[in-house]
């Protein structure tokens, strides 16, 4: 299956930008110990574009940059209705499976940190989530992402139902 990438130049936005997680990686050598850092970064205009990365070097801040770097390469954008997703979606990545569950206005972000990060960059304000299986903040991050890339809209539903959706519409248009 393959997607319709569409380039999002990221120089254009006005990215946020949050470190999610860093970890130390030690390699034991004959002369003792080399340490490396892997930092996780997440990216986001906080309307609809994410981008998650992972940057990896002998320093913190050089594993941060590299990461950034990466999360602005794979910027994606996600569809948003009113700051909550419009279905309930069972994101996968690894062993790590987050079901995000749409929130009426006022509700925030109820989240674990790592998808808390994703949830916030790309712009939602109201979801409800639960983390399964793996708590592994990388798999966390990247099943986030997944979830939010498998939103579907009211058009694309349609399409592919072959249903007419005007009831639907109005429906949304009363709440």
């Amino acid at each position: 299956m393959r997607e319709n990438k569409k380039l999002i130049n990221a120089e254009m936005l006005e990215l946020t930008e949050k470190l999610i997680y860093v970890n130390r990686v030690a390699k034991v050598v004959k002369g003792g110990k080399n340490f490396s850092f892997a930092a996780l970064m997440v990216v986001g205009d906080g309307n609809g574009l994410v981008g998650v990365g992972l940057g990896k070097a002998r320093e913190v801040p050089e594993a941060i940059r590299k990461g950034v770097a990466k999360a602005k390469k794979n910027l994606k954008e996600i569809k948003l209705i009113r700051g909550t997703v419009p279905h309930e979606i069972l994101g996968e990545y690894g062993a790590g499976k987050v079901f995000l569950r749409p929130a009426s206005t006022g509700t925030g972000v109820i989240a674990g940190s790592a998808v808390r990060a994703v949830l916030e960059a790309a712009g939602v304000t109201d979801i409800l989530s639960k983390s399964i299986g793996s708590n592994n903040p990388h798999n966390m991050a990247k099943a986030t992402l997944n979830a939010l890339l498998s939103v579907e809209g009211l058009e694309e539903v349609k399409a592919k139902r072959n249903v007419d959706i005007k009831h639907y519409q109005l429906n949304e248009m009363e709440q």
